[in-house]
């Protein structure tokens, strides 16, 4: 999978507010202040495609950007090429927002990832950095109630020694292993060094390759 092009479409409140179009998403979704927009802008190679912040819980909305959009009528040459949507969803678990807002932000994401029929795979980021937290579990444990396809994205490895990455990711999928019998896809990352760049985008090609076969 090769990312020629990366552009921002719109960015949504509602789930009905979303792009017509017929394209396969991929969502990206963790807790705040987990390297989301960072992880983004690495894995389409631009530095300003989302905006990042220091301040936690800044993504407020459904935001869609096309990649490697066709001109009008062309076709793509591959289904490599074929154009897909990278979605980025709100953080969840901010404690600062309001019971309101922390409501209206739940709603948004359930609806958004239960009944998008065009949402093709959600990856769940987890900061690498920390022993599994209740929250991630729980949310895990919601895609696996509601059959919801998505992997996990280990963020920050460059923060750790290769030892301590290592085994904190060991704990992590002994602790998922509890609960599951086949664990889910896992990928491990730095938005610094792109390492698990190549590994994510191919995994994104070959489900694009199956839903064209």
């Amino acid at each position: 999978m090769v990312i020629k092009t990366a552009e921002y479409v719109i960015s949504s409140a509602k789930v009905e507010q979303c792009p017509k179009a017929d394209l396969p998403e991929y969502a990206f979704i963790g807790r705040s202040n987990v390297g989301k927009s960072s992880l983004i802008n690495m894995l389409t190679n631009n530095s300003r495609l989302a905006k990042t912040s220091a301040t936690p819980g800044k993504t407020i909305l459904i935001n869609h950007f096309i990649i490697n959009k066709l001109p009008d009528g062309k076709r793509p040459s591959s289904n490599v090429d074929s154009p897909w949507y990278l979605v980025d969803l709100p953080g969840y678990g901010y404690a600062k927002r309001s019971k309101s807002d922390q409501e209206r932000f739940e709603h948004m994401i359930s609806s958004y990832i239960l009944k998008r029929v065009q949402m093709t795979l959600l990856f769940l980021l987890v900061d690498a950095r920390h022993e599994p937290q209740r929250i991630d579990m729980e949310f895990i444990e919601w895609l696996g109630e509601n059959g919801v396809p998505f992997a996990i994205v280990f963020t920050k490895a460059d923060k750790l020694s290769k030892g301590q990455l290592a085994g904190n990711v060991h704990r992590y999928l002994k602790e998922l292993s509890k609960q599951w019998e086949e664990l889910p896809p896992y990928f491990v990352t730095s938005s610094e060094t792109a390492q698990g760049r190549e590994e994510i985008l191919g995994y994104i090609g070959e489900v694009n390759e199956m839903l064209h076969e």
